[in-house]
């Protein structure tokens, strides 16, 4: 064997060792991500069980009751037409469906139910398993609709649409859950899921912050530690109200609601007063009110608005650029 031969033999024998070494390397990872994905299934469970899977991945779930027996939760979001309808509508969506044992009631403000509307809860329903849901409609009358340049808070908003959901919540009472929860959510808020945790046990009317509301960084009612009794509240604006706080600041157990068959929502309460207005209705002092969110120390709502879409280059065309879309 000559020189040459010699040398492309240890070559060879090297390059053999080389690569054999990279398979044995291979070979091992493969057999540990194996290993890992025979471990996660034999720990995970099976798909029918994903609500359970999902309360257990929470760790302010981990101690609660199963979710099956806790009370149902009645969320009403009245919405109207605009550009960014759509999209806070879906981004709600998106939260409720993390959220088990609900049923969604939505109030359009139209005399009859949009396409719109009736396709986005459709598409809910069918495509993503939402079953749970109700969509209603309800016109408000023209004399209390904003006109073009007047600032959102003008006027009411809502009135009309919570208080045809109140309809429809006694109308079919006998086949709701009678210790439900009653909870207002606006669709331009951003809802954290422990909130509705911490309203499943509410007795009467409980409260918690609201952050980005009353021209504050976060508005809320103050509670006294020692006692656990919401003594005041820090809000600013229009704060001689007697119940100052957002809509988005309280649930109720919804017997309350359906039991008193005469209490709404007034359009005829000065700006501000609505929610303290028809909380008013069921209860007379701060002391009847249950504070949840660590005494009032969390924010686990925030009353968000999405900007208002820039679309002067519209108006230059000569078909809408949505034309022909889904």
């Amino acid at each position: 064997m000559n020189k040459t031969s010699g040398k492309q033999n240890i070559y060879l024998v090297g390059a053999l060792c080389v690569n054999l070494r990279r398979y044995i390397i291979l070979i091992a990872i493969v057999t540990i991500l194996l290993v890992q994905a025979l471990l996660s299934l034999h720990r995970s469970p099976e798909g029918s069980d994903l609500e359970e899977s999902q309360r257990q991945s929470c760790n302010f779930c981990q101690h609660f009751p199963d979710y099956k027996k806790e009370p149902r939760i009645f969320i009403v979001t009245p919405t109207y037409s605009r550009h960014v309808q759509l999209a806070e509508l879906t981004r709600l969506s998106h939260t409720l469906m993390l959220v088990p044992n609900i049923h969604w009631i939505i109030v359009e403000d139209s005399i009859e139910p949009t396409r719109l509307l009736k396709r986005f809860v459709q598409r809910l329903k069918f495509l993503f398993g939402f079953k749970a849901i109700t969509h209603l409609n309800q016109e408000t009358p023209e004399a209390f609709r904003l006109k073009p340049g007047d600032p959102s808070w003008a006027k009411p908003k809502g009135i009309w649409q919570r208080n045809k959901a109140l309809q429809w919540l006694r109308e079919n009472q006998e086949s709701l859950d009678s210790d439900g929860i009653l909870y207002f959510a606006d669709d331009d808020n951003i809802y954290d899921l422990e909130l509705f945790h911490e309203m499943r046990d509410t007795k009467k009317i409980s409260v918690w912050p609201v952050a980005f509301a009353g021209g504050l960084l976060v508005e809320k009612p103050l509670v006294d530690l020692s006692t656990g009794r919401v003594t005041s509240f820090n809000s600013m604006w229009k704060r001689q109200r007697p119940f100052p706080f957002d809509m988005a600041g309280f649930a109720m157990r919804l017997r309350m609601v359906v039991d008193k068959s005469q209490a709404l929502f007034s359009e005829k309460q000065p700006i501000g007063y609505v929610e303290s207005h028809f909380i008013g209705q069921f209860v007379s002092h701060w002391s009847d009110l249950e504070p949840r969110a660590n005494n009032c120390t969390k924010i686990l709502v925030w009353h968000t608005r999405m900007q208002r879409p820039a679309l002067h280059e519209e108006r230059k065309l000569a078909m809408p650029s949505n034309y022909g879309m889904a």
